[in-house]
């Protein structure tokens, strides 16, 4: 909506629709009358007591303002419903959401926080600062109404110079349009320029997000080091940046430093403990590191937090399923397999659920009902049913190592090592299966030779691409899928080659149809990668398939 806040405000908000969401009536009655007395239009105004009645009402009708209580009582919280709310595109980037709580705890604040509302009201709320707020919000959101539908559309490189022109005029606004356009650069894949403008705007003034964001650049260039002090520099002075404790976990994971990566989750976890995700990463951490009783705690919080979460997934009752087996309680263990099988109904949580159980059986003495999970697995595999993804790969894998099907526990392992060979963090865990099963010497080898085969395969069909040799690298690229279906960089890779193939020799419907289904797995399999969006738009102006 695009109405300008004149006379307090009054045009706005008589044109606008807005929702409340509180489970006492007489704070929705007070509210209803705030709003009122600000202008807006009776029959405009709905409202809602839970959690299930907010999220059908945003499913049947566009607001223009949310005013949402935090705490809700049994069910969804107001965090969980904005959570929600975004994850099923129930609100528009024009939406203002305001979380409304009598609260006023650290909990609750950095809880709310971190899902990111427009504004965060403490109760009583009057008229003149709710239309103040709203009028701040609307002029924040005005700047961005262009750019937000250019990213709606995927066009980041319009996005990009719109934030520049928009930049050049609007000095209020300059800071935040520069941080949009950075996360443009970044999503895109221009992490150079994206390092640049970073630089940038921490000339100006040292803003963390800024201080971030230079962090991820040199986490995506591979410079650990340079990403751990900057981070660790970041949380010290800004001791409530969430994101950051996040991210320096991911380094020192990534640099081996276990310890250290618990150790900042604890601290993010001590400012907000209710981070249903930060609390599994918690929970999966402490399991590799064998410190279960820290496991099973954060796993159950997970469960806890997440029940009413729209983001809720099966890996909090595979992980607290795993935990209580290694601690002897294989009872428990398939209890919650059982649970989760009845929470998550697929044949991927089917799979991922009996990978687990067969390790449950091989951990707790049970050999032969180990063994027979593992036949039954295999079966799968050999008749191409099992969509295994990294975990399930590597958890398979293990079962059918410690159980005595090595030949084709090492196939999967190998196949994993070739579809990941650039990422270290995967290669990682797949040397952690080879040391728990006794075979740590064999794993280095064969995680080294079948990556240096991957790369290989990748770089024939590209490099025939280059040379101008368009059928040889589709032909090249085909081979190497048969060898790595799950490899995001070759899936956008072989794209790319495809489509430079048909820019020169005229498009062919075959050919662009494999193009989309490349595309479309890779974005299943890695979503958000920049590539995707830029090789679909080259797709699409060939024409519609």
């Amino acid at each position: 909506m695009n109405i300008e806040m004149r006379d307090g405000g009054s045009d706005f908000f008589a044109a606008s629709k807005f929702l409340i969401v509180d489970d006492f009536q007489g704070m929705r009655s007070m509210l209803a009358t705030v709003l009122r007395n600000c202008g807006a239009n009776p029959r405009s105004i709905d409202s809602a007591a839970t959690g299930s009645e907010a999220v059908a009402l945003l499913r049947r009708n566009r607001y223009d303002v949310v005013l949402c209580d935090f705490n809700l009582g049994p069910g969804q919280n107001g965090m969980q419903i904005l959570e929600e709310a975004r994850f099923r595109q129930l609100i528009g980037p024009g939406c203002c959401w305001i979380m409304v709580t009598a609260e006023k705890t650290n909990d609750v604040f950095m809880s709310a926080a971190e899902v990111q509302p427009d504004a965060y009201l403490v109760k009583p709320v009057t008229e003149s600062i709710l239309s103040g707020r709203i009028q701040k919000i609307l002029a924040r959101k005005e700047a961005f109404v262009e750019i937000d539908q250019a990213i709606a559309a995927r066009d980041y490189q319009k996005a990009v110079r719109l934030c520049d022109e928009r930049a050049a005029s609007d000095k209020a606004n300059a800071i935040e349009l520069l941080r949009v356009k950075c996360e443009l650069l970044m999503q895109s894949g221009q992490t150079d320029k994206a390092r640049a403008s970073y630089e940038k705007a921490l000339s100006v003034r040292e803003v963390p997000w800024a201080q971030l964001g230079l962090a991820k650049t040199c986490v995506m260039a591979g410079a650990l080091e340079e990403a751990r002090s900057l981070l660790e520099t970041l949380v010290d002075h800004q001791r409530t940046y969430l994101e950051a404790y996040d991210v320096l976990a991911q380094v020192y994971v990534a640099l081996g430093e276990m310890d250290r990566a618990e150790s900042i989750l604890e601290r993010a976890l001590s400012l907000s403990p209710n981070s249903h995700v930060r609390q599994r990463t918690m929970g999966e951490l402490a399991l590799r590191t064998g410190k279960l009783d820290r496991a099973e705690s954060a796993f159950r919080k997970t469960l806890s937090l997440s029940e009413h979460s729209a983001r809720k997934t099966p890996d909090a009752y595979l992980g607290l399923a795993k935990t209580v087996s290694s601690k002897a309680n294989p009872g428990e263990a398939l209890q919650l397999l059982e649970q989760m099988g009845k929470t998550f109904d697929s044949e991927a949580v089917r799979l991922k659920a009996k990978s687990v159980q067969g390790l449950v059986y091989q951990q707790n003495g049970q050999p032969e009902k180990a063994r027979a999970v593992a036949r039954e697995l295999v079966g799968l595999i050999e008749q191409g049913d099992a969509g295994l993804d990294s975990t399930v790969t590597r958890e398979v894998a293990e079962l059918l190592l410690s159980t005595g099907e090595q030949e084709k526990g090492l196939a999967l392992l190998q196949a994993e090592v070739m579809n990941n060979p650039e990422d270290a963090a995967a290669l990682a865990l797949v040397r952690e299966v080879f040391r728990k099963t006794g075979l740590a010497d064999e794993g280095d080898e064969l995680v080294e030779r079948s990556r240096q085969e991957a790369m290989e395969m990748m770089n024939a069909g590209t490099l025939l691409a280059r040379d101008g040799h368009y059928v040889e690298a589709v032909t090249k690229m085909r081979e190497a899928l048969l060898r790595m279906p799950r490899n995001v960089r070759l899936l956008f890779n072989s794209a790319h080659v495809m489509l430079a193939h048909m820019e020169k020799n005229g498009a062919d419907a075959a050919l662009l149809q494999e193009v989309r289904t490349h595309l479309l797995t890779a974005n299943q399999l890695a979503p958000g990668e920049s590539r995707f969006a830029v090789l679909m738009s080259k797709l699409e102006a060939f024409g519609k398939v």
